[in-house]
């Protein structure tokens, strides 16, 4: 991949803590890994990416997310983190974050954690 695009990509995952059918599951065991950890470490081992970051609600889930490589810049408030909360919400402060800190990036790859490339 051209070097210059990969300087532009940053890779998003949201884990969000509140899940009602099963509790914490981006945090949940499989196969000795939380199942975040298949997420991030997908992301890394594509090597396309700038940054990995996971935006979360949870300091926990941010513990865990540092510990497997990625990137938390921030605590998402529990306001845009409900279930019925637009992606909007938490995409718009994660542009209005890296735009005050004059980071530029040219395109965003959005990854869930229960559908982990």
């Amino acid at each position: 991949m051209n070097k210059k695009i990969k300087k532009n990509l940053i890779a998003l995952i949201p884990a969000r803590s509140g899940s009602k059918r099963i509790k914490h599951k981006n945090i949940v065991n499989f196969y000795g890994h939380p199942l975040i950890a298949y997420t991030i470490n997908s992301a890394i081992k594509s090597k396309l990416f700038k940054k990995i970051i996971v935006l979360t609600d949870s300091i926990k889930y941010s513990k865990i997310a540092k510990h497997y490589g990625a990137e938390v810049p921030f605590i998402r408030s529990k306001k845009i983190s409900s279930k019925n909360s637009p992606d909007y919400d938490w995409l718009n402060l994660v542009f209005k974050f890296y735009k005050k800190k004059k980071d530029k990036f040219l395109s965003l790859l959005y990854f869930k954690t229960n559908q982990s490339v």
